[in-house]
């Protein structure tokens, strides 16, 4: 898969973020010519800057409101394919600012579109939204894609949004020589992910401070996944879309049963993986609506392309902490991320 990329030319909006920063370093790895287009890493320390990711792409920095700006950068580039990250990814925070929330969320990818629109390099665009898109109603069974869109906080619901505009653009401006997929993954886990609000990197936090990991809502279920399971999924989709319109589409990317569980047995298989790690229930449900159970149905994606999660949660805990305990460690952190990559994609 990685070889196709080598030499094409790749924009990726969000490439200061978590999984931004573990594309970018992905695709540089495989000889991709890649632009990034995004704020400052939103977190100190961060992944972009721990890795130095700067020095193998074209790093713009740049507010995606910003339409002339970011046209300008798509018509210097001329990329082939983009891969659409940048948001405001937490729920919290939606509900702390949501303008800048529906700003950054539906104006970016309308801006983004826009510059799409006027750019005839490109052939094959994966716009990145959330699981949480779907009108979540509570129930058992696993979320389809042709299930119906209404995300019930502003990012998500922003994101429900970003969603229908891409379908809208689609029909109404681009032909047949570009395509365009919406892509819904589930919640991602990793090495270098500082983000706040998110349960590893607070358990992460919280153990290297020699405190105990407070834990919200710890019966809601989730589906989580390692972080190149997700970015696999994009990079296969990307690549098979590029020549073939009829594969484009939206695709729910999530894990194997093993991996929607609850955030308490993500919290225990994380303090067993990590020794002297504990945690406390805080249970704060009139902090802002969550909703307790989410999972996803992956058919379509592992019928279409073939793809498949390839390592459980429980591996995708070890490989988050040892790359932590090897950061905090001082240890060649780019040594072992080079490692983590090639294990995966080998």
């Amino acid at each position: 898969m990685l070889e196709f990329y080598k030499n094409k030319r790749v924009l990726v909006t969000g490439h200061t973020g978590f999984k931004g920063s573990w594309l970018c370093k992905i695709l540089s790895m495989a000889g991709a010519e890649v632009v990034g287009v995004s704020l400052e890493p939103d977190s100190d320390p961060s992944l972009f800057n721990i890795l130095n990711i700067k020095n193998n792409i074209n790093s713009v920095i740049l507010d995606i409101r910003k339409l002339d700006e970011l046209k300008s950068v798509f018509m210097e580039n001329k990329p082939e394919i983009v891969f659409h990250l940048a948001a405001q990814p937490l729920v919290g925070e939606s509900y702390n600012d949501p303008v800048y929330t529906y700003e950054t969320n539906i104006m970016g990818t309308v801006n983004l579109l826009e510059s799409i629109r006027f750019c005839n390099s490109v052939k094959s665009v994966i716009n990145v939204t959330t699981d949480k898109v779907y009108n979540n109603k509570e129930w058992e069974w696993a979320y389809r894609e042709s299930d119906e869109l209404n995300g019930f906080d502003p990012y998500s619901n922003s994101k429900s949004c970003s969603e229908i505009i891409t379908s809208s653009y689609k029909k109404s401006f681009f032909d047949e020589n570009i395509s365009i997929s919406t892509v819904r993954a589930g919640n991602v886990i990793g090495g270098g992910d500082f983000a706040k609000d998110r349960i590893i990197p607070d358990c992460v936090r919280s153990t290297i401070d020699k405190k105990k990991i407070i834990v919200r809502n710890p019966e809601s279920i989730r589906p989580y996944q390692h972080v190149f399971e997700a970015l696999s999924a994009y990079l296969i989709i990307a690549q098979k879309q590029y020549g073939d319109k009829s594969l484009e589409g939206s695709y729910n990317v999530g894990p194997n049963d093993d991996g929607c569980i609850t955030t308490k047995k993500l919290v225990n298989l994380f303090c067993k993986s990590w020794n002297n790690a504990n945690w406390i229930n805080k249970d704060e449900q009139n902090r802002y609506h969550e909703s307790n159970f989410l999972k996803l149905d992956c058919s379509k994606i592992k019928n279409t392309f073939g793809w498949k999660p390839k390592i459980g949660i429980e591996e995708a805990i070890n490989l988050t902490i040892n790359w932590n305990k090897s950061y905090y460690s001082n240890d060649d952190i780019n040594e072992i991320s080079n490692l983590q990559i090639i294990n995966y994609f080998a």
